[in-house]
């Protein structure tokens, strides 16, 4: 009061000098302290929730179970055993390669309580691209699964100055109870007393994601705590978890953290059910035995649970969602998830937002819609994250917002919080990915008039025809819809009359067949002429590890045979 009274007597500001001042008055004199300001970071969730809730479970794996109190105490015990015994602190980069256990949730917390950077390792690459990112990651030390302690040695065999390494053995899959386990022995000689660290700047890393790497090296994604914290927050704001619901881990955590529920499900206390393997059977006992409440996956997973031949859909009477991101999901996956009894919830996002960053947020004036638009309104990607500042369907060159018709295509393009910080030792890509002050996605869409965004191409992946633009999505979802379709991929091929044309590569269902002339009446009656595939192959498709189509595979395929 005394500073305003003394600014206002001074005869040499006017009112109009005040609102064009660049010193904002409110913070003369009001400057941040320990008192007032603290980093935002999701490691605070599990603290407080083991204050709060010390007996309530919160990790199930098997026949072990830990409680809050005990996640809290053993990812502590983490912290301080990796510094003590290890020298890890701040600005080292811990690697894991482990399955969804219990040590992967407490190497969430205990790794970053240091000032680490934890980095998880996709468990279904190949030794050689593990070795690139154990070396690129500058990995200090790696926790390893005895699952993949094969793939971690060949790995470790490739670099000159590889790090050490913690192995972890699971009980659920190891009986002998004599065997030593180094991963908890490292616990006990951590300090469950011992104070951990808290971020210095909310800036600071908390973990490092790779990229696919489907075209050259991946690329490692680095994330801040500030992001971490907004997405967790966002995941159960946007997706409306309530406190204590159950989480099945269908999805790796090796996989963008496991899109942040590791931090999410301690901000309500919830359960986390651990998976080893994702199968149907296991899946549907776990939904009805723990009362799962969310479960998360790729188009992958859907399918694994759909083609199912037992009828699961009766053993649960309560609420279950699945959360599903990465390709645009088929509309008859959509429409089998929900015949199995499960509310479909579809994000969009990428490893440079965290994760999911864009929601198909359900309007309630749907649901007088018949069957066949509802799946088609839930195939689109919808609006933005809670926790995302801005999303944007641009156009690339000149940067102006497409028109919300459905039909304009545009790449889409984020601005907030939950954009990472940029790519490790990779400054050159992280320039081009935040040009003219937006993440780049690299993936093209059309909005509709609802402003809701639905994607229809990678921008790599869009086939130019005489001229026309053709989305390899919208040929793709019209197959899908074939009974004898179980996976299919439209891509680019050489044409000398037309540049390029669609190539469909198509894979059936067990015991089913499709042929070119088939596939043609069912495009001719559903699409434009110029959209029709050219050429068809039907054979297996490739995957990646994350149950993504390797298009890249294919593309050299042609390739091949072309030079044949």
């Amino acid at each position: 009061m005394r500073a305003s009274t003394r600014f206002l007597k001074n005869e040499h500001h006017t009112g109009k000098e005040l609102t064009g001042m660049t010193v904002n008055p409110y913070n003369q004199d009001l400057d941040p302290n320990p008192a007032n300001y603290q980093p935002l970071t999701p490691l605070l969730f599990l603290e407080r929730s083991a204050q709060l809730y010390p007996k309530r479970t919160a990790i199930r794996h098997g026949r072990r179970s830990f409680t809050y109190q005990q996640f809290y105490r053993r990812s502590k015990c983490l912290a301080d055993a990796l510094l003590t015994q290890h020298n890890i602190q701040s600005g080292n980069t811990v690697s894991v390669l482990l399955a969804n256990t219990p040590p992967m949730l407490e190497c969430h917390y205990g790794i970053p309580m240091t000032g680490a950077v934890i980095h998880s390792i996709n468990t279904r690459l190949d030794a050689s691209a593990v070795a690139f990112q154990l070396e690129h990651a500058l990995s200090k030390l790696l926790i390893v699964d005895t699952e993949f302690l094969e793939l971690a040695n060949t790995a470790l065999d490739l670099l000159d100055a590889p790090p050490k390494v913690v192995v972890y053995c699971d009980p659920e899959i190891h009986d002998d109870p004599s065997t030593t386990c180094e991963y908890e022995d490292l616990l006990t000689k951590g300090n469950p007393s011992a104070t951990w660290s808290m971020p210095h700047s909310e800036w600071d890393a908390i973990s490092i994601n790779y990229t696919s790497g489907t075209t050259g090296n991946p690329k490692g994604v680095v994330s801040h705590h500030r992001g971490a914290y907004l997405l967790a927050q966002g995941n159960i704001v946007t997706l409306g978890m309530h406190q204590f619901d159950v989480y099945l881990w269908t999805l790796p955590m090796f996989h963008c953290n496991g899109w942040g529920f590791p931090w999410s499900l301690s901000l309500i206390a919830g359960v986390h059910v651990c998976l080893r393997q994702v199968r149907a059977e296991t899946i549907f006992d776990a939904i009805a035995k723990e009362r799962v409440n969310y479960l998360c996956g790729a188009p992958a997973v859907m399918r694994i649970l759909i083609e199912s031949q037992a009828n699961q859909g009766e053993q649960w009477k309560h609420r279950v969602t699945f959360c599903t991101a990465a390709a645009p999901p088929p509309a008859p996956v959509l429409l089998g998830m929900q015949q199995r009894g499960f509310e479909l919830i579809h994000l969009y996002g990428l490893t440079e937002t965290y994760g999911p960053a864009v929601v198909n947020e359900w309007n309630p004036e749907w649901e007088s819609r018949d069957t066949e638009s509802r799946v088609a309104l839930t195939a689109r990607q919808g609006v933005r994250y809670h926790a995302l500042e801005r999303l944007a369907v641009l156009d690339p060159t000149t940067l102006d917002p497409v028109p919300h018709d459905g039909q304009t295509f545009g790449e889409v393009m984020f601005r907030g919080n939950i954009v990472m910080k940029g790519y490790f030792r990779n400054p050159i890509a992280t320039q081009k990915a935040f040009q003219d002050g937006w993440f780049r996605s690299g993936d093209l869409a059309v909005v509709h008039a609802d402003g809701y965004l639905q994607l229809k191409d990678r921008a790599k992946d869009i086939i130019i025809s005489g001229g026309e633009n053709i989305s390899s999505i919208e040929i793709e979802e019209i197959l899908y819809q074939h009974p004898s379709v179980r996976l299919v991929a439209v891509i680019a091929a050489e044409d000398e009359r037309w540049g390029e044309v669609p190539h469909a590569f198509i894979e059936t269902h067990p015991n089913h067949s499709i042929t070119l002339s088939e596939v043609t009446s069912w495009c001719l009656e559903r699409l434009a002429r110029f959209k029709i595939p050219k050429k068809v192959t039907i054979q297996s498709i490739p995957v990646t590890s994350t149950g993504k189509i390797r298009k890249v595979s294919l593309r050299e395929q042609i390739r091949n045979l072309k030079k044949v």
